[in-house]
């Protein structure tokens, strides 16, 4: 019996999964945290790029050593992780940059004229150029953080790419090459060719060589090299599929059936989503490519579970600094169980969890309103936030429920942000209107770049054959 297996980098932890031939089953799961972002000003989010690789590999190493027997016989890996992000590599794969990832806001500085780098970035652009990216250009992705380097004249010679591609070129010992659920992430790529858009690159002034050939997911690019095999116990040859973003690979693992279901996943960010053949849509949707072929009707929310870390954070906070009490250990379970306690609606308070703006809007901030002397407590506090993240959701979904072909009949609940909290399930399926559904798998999108390898590796003919195993076995 033979194993695939994921490897998915997110922001704050790293998973490692092997499924079994020929059901999909999950063999074994190892996660690890994500190394600490480097100090850098504020607005900065930064990494040693090399530092998670490492620990990524860590992550491998300890699923092999709980494969026995004929799970040892890995017939393919894929790898996953966070999108929009970028590292610029020389041709031996030394990182030039840090990795700078989604959440970074180094867009919103001035960038000339009285104008931020995000407005001299879309000006050039044009107005037009969200038809063919899918999305319009926000700060955090990759392309606006190379305008930035070049801006500042401190953009290297090398190859730009996503910590995800970084890691499986660094594996394989190959030159990177990118998919185009992750080249999408960038917001320099043509979702309707599936290919870079050329006269965007050129017109932020850009070299064409910064960006590495686009594969698609189930195309082996690469196999484990010698010195990675060393390093992780897997056999030097195995296949190593295209990078998948993780948004897709999450809709992968958790969704049996495409046509009928809406996905949303919460993590630290949020994504709400659903699956279409056309590339019709329009703001503040995004469109993004589906594996292989089709797209996600998109609603990328910002206020995903890093929004409940913001009161959490306030709450120990008002421990350490009011009352004397510190503590590193984290009170979201207590926040929920007292949120739990506030009946729905929150007796009138009301939160707009907006904290680091919107996709659209940059400048917009979080606010509570509608609070009195008996409402101004935690347990208010954190079920109008969790019930704002819920209307924020459903608001989204119901721009796409307008845009699908058949509305979808439930939504599937991924990421452990949405899983481990049953007042915001709660507050999703009211606000939604929607049955909401949680699938047996926790790593979903391990699980999905798992599966698109098996594809590779001829377990399945297709992406759909393969979710649908893993979600019935």
């Amino acid at each position: 019996m033979a194993t695939c297996l994921g490897l998915d980098i997110g922001t704050t932890t790293i998973t490692a999964l092997a499924i079994r031939d020929p059901d999909a089953t999950v063999a074994a799961v190892e996660t690890r945290p994500t190394p600490p972002r480097l100090p850098a000003a504020d607005g900065r989010f930064e990494w040693d790029a090399e530092a998670i690789a490492v620990a990524a590999e860590d992550c491998l190493a300890a699923v092999v050593r709980r494969l026995t027997g004929n799970d040892l016989d890995v017939a393919a890996l894929g790898v996953t992780g966070q999108q929009h992000g970028v590292v610029v590599v020389d041709a031996a794969l030394r990182p030039l940059t840090p990795f700078v990832n989604w959440q970074d806001r180094r867009g919103d500085e001035p960038g000339g004229a009285g104008r931020t780098v995000l407005d001299d970035a879309v000006d050039r652009l044009g107005p037009e150029a969200w038809r063919r990216a899918g999305c319009s250009l926000a700060t955090g992705h990759l392309g606006l953080t190379l305008h930035w380097m070049q801006l500042g004249g401190v953009l290297p010679v090398g190859t730009a790419i996503s910590i995800m591609e970084f890691v499986t070129a660094r594996i394989a010992g190959i030159r990177p090459v990118t998919e185009p659920t992750c080249a999408a992430a960038s917001g320099l790529f043509d979702v309707h060719t599936r290919g870079w858009d050329a006269a965007a690159i050129e017109r932020l002034s850009l070299p064409a060589g910064l960006f590495p050939e686009v594969r698609e997911a189930t195309t082996v690019v690469g196999r484990v090299a010698l010195a990675a095999a060393a390093r992780t116990g897997l056999r030097a040859g195995v296949p190593l599929t295209a990078p998948l973003g993780d948004q897709q690979a999450g809709f992968v693992g958790s969704v049996a059936d495409r046509r009928r279901s809406a996905h949303l996943n919460v993590g630290t960010g949020a994504q709400v989503s659903a699956y279409v053949d056309s590339c019709d849509f329009s703001p503040p949707l995004e469109l993004r490519p589906f594996p292989v072929a089709g797209n996600l009707l998109t609603g990328a929310v910002l206020c995903g579970g890093w929004s409940y870390q913001v009161l959490e954070a306030f709450c120990r906070s008002v421990g350490r600094d009011v009352l004397g009490v510190a503590t590193d250990v984290p009170v979201y379970d207590r926040l929920t169980t007292l949120a739990a306690s506030v009946p729905a609606g929150a007796e009138g308070v009301v939160c707009e969890p907006l904290f680091s703006g919107t996709r659209s809007d940059p400048s917009r901030r979080g606010s509570w309103r509608g609070l009195s002397a008996g409402t101004f407590t935690p347990a208010h506090l954190a079920r109008a936030l969790l019930e704002g993240m819920a209307r924020e959701y459903a608001d989204h979904l119901a721009v796409i429920r307008e845009a699908m072909p058949q509305p979808p009949e439930r939504i599937v609940a991924a990421g452990n942000g949405l899983r481990e909290n049953a007042v915001l399930q709660e507050a999703v399926a009211t606000a939604a209107g929607l049955p909401l559904v949680l699938q047996r798998h926790r790593e979903e999108a391990a699980l999905g770049t798992a599966l698109a390898a098996a594809v590779a590796a001829g377990w399945f003919a297709s992406l759909d054959a393969a979710s649908a195993a893993a979600q019935s076995a």
